[in-house]
């Protein structure tokens, strides 16, 4: 119900909660530059790749990604009651989980199950985000 002026409290409920999943998935992108910067860096200098390279630095991005990602994946499962969204999220959480128990030598392709994680959580919030609407 809205009052004379169009303002509804659930559209504007709405509109925040989208933003958890927009939020996401900005930093879903953000780990992928990340990642892409800390290989070209790495490549280009050990010394300053080491500082982006640093396990504390991913083990914090992880931490936050898994709280965006039960945060806004986990709404939606009440909001809209669709589990795909947050199957393909938990799904892209648990490779990148799984990408940081690699050792960074440049042989153990994880780079690549980072971004293959990181697009899989990406495609969850935006599912999930659709789902919303």
């Amino acid at each position: 119900m809205s009052d004379m002026h169009g303002y509804s409290p659930a559209l504007s409920l709405r509109s925040i909660e989208s933003r958890f999943d927009r939020l996401a998935i900005g930093l879903s992108g953000l780990c992928a530059v990340h990642c892409l910067a800390s290989a070209v860096l790495v490549a280009l200098a050990a010394s300053a790749g080491g500082l982006l390279l640093n396990p504390l630095f991913h083990e914090v991005g992880l931490a936050i990604a898994i709280g965006l990602g039960a945060a806004a994946l986990g709404r939606g499962i009440f909001q809209h009651g669709f589990m795909m969204p947050a199957a393909i999220g938990g799904l892209g959480l648990g490779v990148m989980a799984g990408a940081i128990s690699l050792p960074h030598d440049g042989n153990s392709n994880e780079t690549l199950f980072t971004l293959v994680g990181v697009a899989l959580l990406a495609l969850g919030h935006d599912l999930n985000r659709r789902a919303s609407v």
